[in-house]
C-alpha cells in the first residue's frame, strides 16, 4: 500500500492523487488533518466528503462549514457547493439569494460549474430577476470550457428558438456534445433528435444510458413520456427506467 505523502499547506499534485486514490481510512485523517491546518483544496474535498458520506457518516451541516471555510479563503468549489447547499437546504436552511451571491463568487474566478449554477438561476428566475440572453451568454462560458450539462441548455435554446433563432441543426449539435460528455439530459434529448431522423438503433443505446446518471425525478418524468411512445423498444425502456424507480 503507497504511504501517504507528509501534509503541508501545499500539497503538489502528486501528493493529491496519492492521497484522493487511497483507502478512505487513510485519506479521510490525512484530509481532515490538512482541512484543520487551513488547507482550502483540503477543506472543499472534506466537505464534498462529509456531503457524500465517502468514508465517514453523511454531515451536510458539517459539509457546509468546511464549504465555507474553503470560501473565505476564494476557493473557486468551496463557494460553488457553499452555494449548492445553501440552494437545496443541505445542512442549512434553504436560502436562494445567498446561495446565488456564492455562485456569482464562484463565476467571477470563472469556474464552470459556478457559472452554471449561475445561469440556471438567471434561466429560472426564482432569486434574481429572469434573463436569459444572460443566461445563455454564462452557459456559452462554462461549454467552451467542456461543462457537458451547458451544452444541452444551449441545445435547449436552439431547439425552442429562444433567445437565439431556432435552428434544430445547432441543437442537434449541442445536445450530441453534451450526451457524449455524460450529461442524462444531453443523452435523452439527442436519442429524441435521433429517433426524429429515422436513427432508431441509436436513439435506444443513448435512451439506454441515461438511467446510469439520471435522478429518480428525472427517470420518472422521462420514463413515464416514453410510455406514451409509438415504439415498442421506447416504452420498454420506459418502463426500465421506472421500474429502476422500486
Amino acid at each position: 500500500m503507497t504511504a501517504l505523502p507528509p501534509i503541508s499547506a501545499t500539497p503538489t499534485q502528486a501528493d493529491w492523487t496519492t492521497v484522493l486514490a487511497s483507502p478512505p481510512a487513510l485519506a479521510v485523517p490525512w484530509v481532515q488533518t490538512a482541512a484543520a491546518q487551513g488547507n482550502a483544496d483540503a477543506q472543499a474535498v472534506l466537505g464534498q466528503w462529509l456531503l457524500d458520506g465517502h468514508g465517514m457518516p453523511c454531515h451536510p451541516a458539517q459539509a457546509l462549514h468546511w464549504f465555507l471555510q474553503a470560501a473565505e479563503q476564494s476557493h473557486a468549489m468551496g463557494m460553488n457547493m457553499a452555494g449548492r447547499c445553501l440552494e437545496n437546504g443541505w445542512g442549512a436552511p434553504i436560502d436562494l439569494f445567498a446561495a446565488v451571491a456564492w455562485y456569482k463568487k464562484a463565476a467571477s474566478l470563472g469556474l464552470d460549474v459556478g457559472l452554471y449554477n449561475l445561469a440556471n438561476q438567471l434561466a429560472e428566475g426564482k432569486s434574481v430577476p429572469q434573463d436569459h440572453a444572460a443566461a445563455l451568454q454564462l452557459y456559452r462560458q462554462a461549454a467552451d470550457q467542456g461543462h457537458a450539462k451547458s451544452m444541452t441548455k444551449i441545445g435547449r435554446y436552439y431547439e425552442n428558438g429562444q433567445v437565439v433563432e431556432k435552428d434544430e441543426e445547432a441543437a442537434f449539435f449541442c445536445y450530441q456534445e453534451g450526451a457524449q460528455g455524460g450529461d442524462f439530459r444531453g443523452q435523452f434529448n439527442y436519442a429524441g433528435m435521433l429517433a426524429a431522423r429515422g436513427r432508431l438503433p441509436e436513439a435506444l443505446e443513448w435512451l439506454q444510458k441515461v438511467p446510469l446518471t439520471a435522478t429518480p425525478a428525472y427517470l420518472r418524468k422521462v420514463g413515464t413520456v416514453l410510455l406514451g411512445s409509438g415504439h415498442p423498444e421506447f416504452r420498454r425502456v420506459g418502463q426500465q427506467m421506472l421500474d429502476k424507480l422500486t
